[in-house]
């Protein structure tokens, strides 16, 4: 649905050059629902205004729906953008007007006939579970109930492509989750396509089956969001997956278990998907000459499945240890040796 290759996006003015993107390359697939996390800065709302045609690339190429977005004429281009729908942080709704004429916006603008438009408006408002409130004013609303309008707005026109800036930042998290979950069904319900770009990564984790991480105008990772949590390469990356993945031990912590004057070593372990049912730890402890010392343990949910992450401390034996290791290893468990032997 959305392909950019090779992509390069540089602004100018008289004291500085900026360059937003370099040689960005992405690929979103029919049905995916796309995040793209990085700190202000990293070149993620450039990103996004080159999916719907507002910026064009310095070099590199741009198609969505099967569409090069370069060699679109205007009018050509202003249809396309019928198919992608917009949802902004700040909502970008009209306070002084109705709930019914917001959502009706871009089916005036789109010329659909007056009885056709109000059919739409009430059934993308039943969607959203704001039926109730089409005759209330944007100003009598709550914040998240203003996303709901605006999320009805985007899905107006039916579109296949729903483009989210930063779509949850100025909720809170009750109605952050709410409006994901809208998303979610949006998604699955409605078959549309979903990029997202977020500076939280709990969005990535409630709802995208793909995630992009991009720092200072560059993707210095992506892939789907379990190979992502579970084996994050880029230090970036492991600062955005700890926001949500507890799965490190204190410096003080490590002191005191270091200080032990035993052979040991200690282990990080992510269980995945099925890998989670193997009674891995219960057969670690049966082991004889080895103890097995759980020192954290956390369990997060992804892209409807779950990863359980263990801090384990092996104490015993060099050829004990080694023979738990492998054992964790044929368990399909991702593990990672934090420290060696005292």
């Amino acid at each position: 649905m959305i392909q950019i290759d090779h992509a390069v996006r540089t602004f100018r003015d008289r004291k500085q050059t900026v360059q937003a993107l370099q040689d960005v390359s992405l690929h979103v697939h029919k049905g995916d629902i796309y995040g793209i996390v990085g700190f202000s800065g990293a070149g993620k709302s450039t990103l996004l205004r080159l999916v719907n045609g507002l910026e064009k690339p310095d070099s590199g190429s741009i198609r969505v729906a099967g569409q090069d977005l370069q060699k679109l004429k205007q009018k050509e281009l202003l249809r396309l953008r019928r198919r992608i729908g917009m949802v902004f942080q700040q909502f970008n709704l009209l306070e002084a007007r109705t709930v019914r004429y917001n959502v009706s916006v871009p089916l005036l603008l789109a010329g659909v006939p007056g009885a056709e438009v109000q059919q739409r408006v009430r059934e993308v408002l039943r969607f959203v579970e704001l039926e109730d409130r089409e005759n209330a004013y944007v100003s009598q609303l709550s914040g998240g109930q203003k996303q709901r309008v605006g999320i009805a707005r985007a899905l107006a026109t039916r579109p296949d492509i729903l483009l989210c800036d930063e779509a949850t930042s100025a909720l809170d998290p009750q109605t952050t989750e709410s409006i994901l979950l809208l998303l979610r069904r949006v998604n699955r319900e409605m078959g549309v396509t979903i990029l997202l770009i977020t500076h939280q990564m709990q969005v990535i984790q409630r709802i995208c089956n793909r995630v992009a991480v991009m720092e200072r105008g560059k993707i210095v990772e992506q892939g789907s969001v379990l190979s992502v949590f579970g084996t994050p390469r880029e230090e970036i990356t492991r600062h955005f997956v700890r926001t949500v993945v507890q799965d490190q031990i204190p410096e003080a912590f490590m002191s005191l278990v270091m200080n032990e004057q035993r052979n040991q070593r200690l282990e990080r372990l992510k269980f995945i998907g099925d890998a989670v049912k193997e009674p891995l730890i219960s057969s670690l402890c049966r082991m004889e000459g080895l103890e097995v010392n759980i020192l954290g343990a956390s369990i997060q949910e992804l892209q409807d499945t779950v990863m359980s992450v263990f801090i384990l401390q092996l104490i015993g034996e060099d050829p004990q240890i080694a023979e738990a290791e492998k054992r964790i290893d044929r368990a399909g468990a991702l593990r990672e040796r934090l420290v060696a032997e005292a």
